[in-house]
């Protein structure tokens, strides 16, 4: 009975249009601030702060790639190459002009938007399968630009090695300061998102995912809209890409491929498309899910597979869960963690009552 909206009154235009109306949500919201704050960085061990590091990073491009698939409609399947254009800019940005992180980071998401607004040009055409096909495409298109262009990367094979991100002379090095760099750009994308889906270019997007026709019949520029759709997606996708590289302290083109791709869209099946929270939800657990095999294979697979076997193992095994699991969210529950989210939720609402 503590989630109820009895009692609860919104006076003004503010308090109806407020992220958490409700008192409960707010102090959930100051609560976790505390913990992530203040808590976290004192208690967990720099193992553990380093998933942390890495689930931070995963929502940022998950939230990018829900706007585009999950909100608009717009089925892609090159997040990773959008990735590696915002790690390669800011990279070569870092090490040839030797640009701050707040200027590079920003740099990399821009050049992003701009390859991706190019990718989304067909969406005007061609939809569904076909689009799919074209974004696979622009993903092929891309990795072969920059592993064949040596003044992108170095040439084939080459990486970019970048020193860790500093702001005022105070260097982020260790797992410790890392978390608290990319704890704010994940809240940061999670608010911006949030206020996004709310605005009227929000709505928009999800007009056009609904029924363009009937979205350009009432007066929404659809081609507009899809565009915008690819370039906020794909400016998502080159800060996370310059994240990962600021993260691993190198650019290379082989951490953006194809099944980078795969596993955000993993994230936002299996958490919830069109749902902010449902996104946090899968990056979450598509994250720590090949941890979790790593250590079980670890145990219980070396009865059975050699050391040299165990890597194959382990990927294979990977790829295996991520294929049933989408197929068991698509089947059993379509709108993925999120729903049974809400489900929980919607019971505690009316307890200790059944209706």
């Amino acid at each position: 009975m503590f989630h109820r909206e009895s009692g609860v009154f919104k006076t003004t235009y503010a308090a109806d249009m407020a992220l958490y109306p409700l008192p409960v949500a707010r102090w959930t919201m100051i609560g976790l601030a505390v913990l992530f704050v203040a808590v976290i960085p004192l208690l967990v061990h720099e193992y553990y702060l380093s998933i942390l590091n890495l689930i931070f990073i995963a929502i940022v491009g998950a939230l990018g790639l829900n706007v585009l698939v999950g909100y608009t409609g717009q089925i892609s399947i090159g997040h990773g190459a959008f990735m590696s254009v915002g790690a390669y800019t800011a990279a070569n940005l870092a090490v040839k002009l030797d640009l701050p992180f707040w200027l590079t980071l920003p740099a990399g998401g821009l050049m992003a938007a701009l390859i991706g607004v190019v990718v989304g040009i067909p969406s005007l055409r061609i939809k569904g399968l076909y689009l799919a096909i074209a974004t696979l495409a622009g993903q092929l298109i891309i990795e072969w630009t920059i592993n064949r262009v040596p003044a992108i990367s170095g040439g084939a094979q080459a990486s970019i090695e970048v020193d860790r991100p500093s702001l005022f002379g105070f260097s982020f090095d260790t797992q410790g300061r890392l978390y608290f760099f990319l704890l704010f750009f994940a809240v940061l994308a999670i608010v911006a998102t949030l206020n996004l889906v709310r605005s009227r270019v929000g709505r928009a997007f999800v007009a056009v995912r609904d029924q363009d026709i009937a979205a350009e019949i009432i007066g929404i520029n659809i081609f507009r809209y899809k565009l915008l759709a690819f370039a906020v997606s794909s400016f998502y996708a080159g800060v996370c890409g310059v994240l990962y590289t600021y993260y691993f302290g190198i650019a290379n083109y082989e951490q953006f491929q194809l099944i980078v791709s795969i596993d955000y869209l993993a994230m936002i099946i299996i958490g919830g498309l069109g749902s902010v929270l449902g996104t946090i939800f899968g990056a979450i657990f598509v994250t720590l899910l090949p941890i979790v095999i790593r250590i079980f294979m670890e145990s219980v697979g070396a009865l059975f597979f050699t050391q040299s076997e165990m890597a194959n193992v382990i990927s294979g095994l990977k790829l295996g869960v991520f294929g049933a699991l989408i197929i068991f969210f698509l089947i059993v529950e379509p709108e993925g963690l999120n729903r049974l989210w809400r489900n929980i939720r919607s019971y505690f609402r009316v307890w200790p009552f059944s209706y």
